[in-house]
């Protein structure tokens, strides 16, 4: 049985695959969470003894891993793989983002730079077959960390303090290697149109003021999900069709 042209044994093995990377992202949170490394055989046997299955985190990653495959397919060739890969690499990476920066209004360091130096690499990747693409991935770097950068100084001389974290600013640039200008863009705008509306209603439900602190890293990285599933001319429309009150 086919889906898309791909076996149903590959979308069971990708959600297999991807229900263990979900468990993975788990233990990764809790040593962000607690500031211990990852590749360590003592912090890992610790988990391995109190593991509880997080299985929201499982079926998340699973889905998502189903949903890759089903949009890029699977090629004969490794390197017409490359978008696949990508993202199956990404996913758990951005979902620690958002957990972490969830519980601890914070997206570590040395997560951000895991995600840019694995960025560096795909870029590396890309330059081989089009160089044009690895050049608009670097410029998508600058673009989204640029935008973010500008945005938080402007709020700290115009409030007298951030307007986001500087670890949203490096997650923008991280993520700016994988989606090029055009996608940072767009992820830029959805970010802060998805953090207003979840904003508003945060404060609605918990009975928050103007002046609690939620963190943006969440929003970004619902964005970036959104961004990889949805076409760029579908989002640039609906965006358009917004901000222009429907006079696009």
């Amino acid at each position: 049985m086919y889906f898309n042209d791909v076996h149903i044994l590959y979308y069971v093995a990708f959600a297999i695959i991807g229900g263990m990377f979900g468990q993975f992202v788990d233990y990764c949170n809790k040593c962000f969470l607690r500031e211990q490394k990852i590749f360590s055989k003592d912090n890992f046997l610790k988990y391995k003894k109190t593991m509880i299955p997080n299985y929201l985190l499982i079926a998340v990653t699973a889905i998502g891993y189903i949903a890759l495959v089903y949009k890029f397919g699977i090629r004969s060739e490794l390197t017409a793989n490359i978008d696949l890969i990508k993202y199956i690499v990404l996913l758990p990476m951005i979902l620690c983002a958002f957990v972490v920066d969830l519980k601890e209004q914070i997206i570590p360091n040395r997560l951000n730079l895991i995600i840019f130096e694995v960025g560096l690499v795909f870029v590396f990747l890309y330059g081989f077959s089009n160089i044009n693409i690895a050049l608009n991935m670097l410029i998508g770097m600058i673009a989204g960390g640029g935008i973010f950068l500008i945005i938080t100084l402007l709020g700290g001389l115009i409030a007298g303090k951030e307007a986001m974290g500087m670890g949203d600013v490096k997650l923008m640039g991280a993520l700016g290697l994988y989606f090029g200008l055009q996608n940072i863009v767009v992820i830029s705008v959805l970010a802060f149109l998805i953090g207003a509306i979840g904003s508003i209603i945060f404060m609605i439900i918990s009975k928050k003021n103007a002046n609690t602190y939620i963190p943006f890293g969440p929003f970004i990285v619902i964005s970036s999900i959104i961004t990889i599933f949805v076409p760029f001319n579908i989002l640039f429309n609906i965006l358009m069709e917004i901000f222009t009150l429907g006079m696009y």
